[in-house]
């Protein structure tokens, strides 16, 4: 918690006691110490609460059980179940991610300093990749290069329509430009109109334009 008090602090968020911020976490932080010595600080609790037999004892511990109800309270809301399905969906995600698929789960090294170095690593490449598809759209380099690119301009004016395709792809690339015009006595919304009157007939599209002609087809 200090660790992400002072993360918060660079951002200017720190947790205080007029504003407190979410605490979320699993059922193995659960306890009464922990849940008592939080109370009215600057953290909100939402601790997931293990199953247990029968009725809890409190043994005249009034701050414990007060703070225990008062997590259990804010847990069981909607914005508590909202808080519990993000954390699913960001920390165990990555977990899984970096654990069971990127094979960090064991580890063939010696001493705590080289494990802590190799996760370092791995956990930065992760976050990387998350930081790359929020960017580009593509998590890793060679997705990134073998995707194909695709773009479509459309300039309309008064006289001419032209549609401008551009696909790019890492072994070849392609540029269409498809100009449209119409007669010379057309008003601008009969041209409009015979644009959008397009019928389709076998899967390609018909015209009504006076005129069509490709001004320059490239590969």
């Amino acid at each position: 918690m200090t660790t992400a008090a002072r993360n918060l602090a660079q951002v200017s968020v720190a947790p205080t006691t007029d504003k407190p911020s979410e605490l979320v976490a699993d059922k193995g932080y659960h306890s009464r110490a922990l849940l008592k010595t939080l109370a009215g600080g600057a953290w909100n609790t939402r601790i997931a609460e293990p199953k247990q037999r029968g009725f809890s004892r409190w043994h005249g511990d009034d701050k414990a059980r007060a703070a225990v109800y008062a997590n259990r309270t804010r847990l069981g809301s909607a914005v508590g179940k909202q808080a519990m399905r993000r954390r699913a969906e960001i920390v165990e995600r990555s977990f899984a991610h970096n654990l069971d698929r990127g094979g960090m789960r064991r580890t063939w090294l010696r001493g705590r300093e080289n494990v802590h170095k190799r996760y370092l690593v791995h956990v930065a490449g992760h976050n990387l990749g998350i930081l790359m598809r929020l960017l580009i759209g593509a998590g890793t380099p060679k997705e990134a290069a073998g995707r194909p690119l695709a773009y479509l301009l459309f300039v309309y004016t008064d006289e001419a329509v032209t549609i401008i395709l551009v696909a790019a792809s890492p072994d070849r690339s392609a540029i269409l430009v498809l100009a449209v015009t119409a007669y010379p006595g057309y008003s601008m919304r009969d041209f409009g109109n015979s644009l959008l009157s397009c019928p389709l007939s076998r899967g390609r599209a018909r015209f009504s334009v006076p005129r069509r002609r490709i001004v320059q087809a490239m590969e």
